[in-house]
C-alpha cells in the first residue's frame, strides 16, 4: 500500500488528467448528452467531487457539502434522465477545486497525525485515496470516450506514474497489477 503523501500525488495527478480531458471543451460540449438516457460530461465531473466529498466526509470527517445543492443531481442514484439540468462548467469546476482541497486537508490531517485514530484512519485514508483515484479514472474513460467518439476531439495522453496500470482498459492505481 503506498503512502498518503504518494497517493495525493496520484489523486492530483488523476485530476490533472480529467481537466486535460474537458478544460478545452465548449461550456455545450461539457453540457451536452448524447441521449436522455446518458450522462453528460459535467455530469462525470460533478460525479467524481461529489463521490470524493461523500467518502471522506462519511469515512473520516463530517464535513458539510461544499455545494450542497449538487449533491442530489450528482448521485450516482440519481437516473440518468434525470441529470439533464447541469450548472455551467465553471461552478463544476470551483466544486471540484473545493472538494479537492478539502481531500487534501484531511489527509494531510491524517497524515501528520492530527486525528484521534491515526493509525486506524492511516489505514482507511490509504484504502479511501485508492478507491478516489480509481474511481476519478474510472469516469475519465467514459469522459475520454464522449471526448472523443461522439465530440471528435483527440485524447490527451495518458498519464506517466510507476504507480498506474491498465485494468480492463481502466487506469488504476495498484500496489501490484492483478
Amino acid at each position: 500500500m503506498f503512502d498518503i503523501e504518494e497517493l495525493l500525488r496520484e489523486y492530483d495527478r488523476a485530476r490533472a488528467y480529467t481537466d486535460q480531458l474537458w478544460r478545452d471543451l465548449t461550456g455545450d460540449e461539457v453540457l451536452w448528452r448524447p441521449h436522455q438516457e446518458s450522462s453528460a460530461i459535467g455530469w462525470h465531473l460533478g460525479h467524481q467531487a461529489h463521490v470524493a466529498h461523500f467518502m471522506v466526509r462519511n469515512l473520516t470527517a463530517a464535513e458539510p457539502s461544499p455545494d450542497p445543492a449538487l449533491d442530489a443531481l450528482m448521485d450516482a442514484a440519481t437516473p440518468e434522465s434525470e441529470r439533464g439540468f447541469l450548472p455551467v462548467p465553471q461552478r463544476l469546476a470551483t466544486f471540484r477545486t473545493a472538494v479537492a482541497e478539502r481531500v487534501h486537508a484531511r489527509m494531510n490531517d491524517i497524515a501528520d497525525g492530527r486525528v484521534g485514530a491515526p493509525g486506524q484512519l492511516t489505514i482507511v485514508a490509504q484504502h479511501l485515496l485508492t478507491a478516489l483515484i480509481n474511481h476519478e479514472y474510472q469516469h475519465d474513460r467514459w469522459i475520454g470516450e464522449v471526448r472523443n467518439r461522439d465530440l471528435g476531439h483527440a485524447l490527451p495522453p495518458h498519464p506517466e506514474s510507476d504507480k498506474l496500470t491498465l485494468v480492463d482498459g481502466y487506469l488504476m492505481v495498484a500496489p501490484a497489477a492483478p
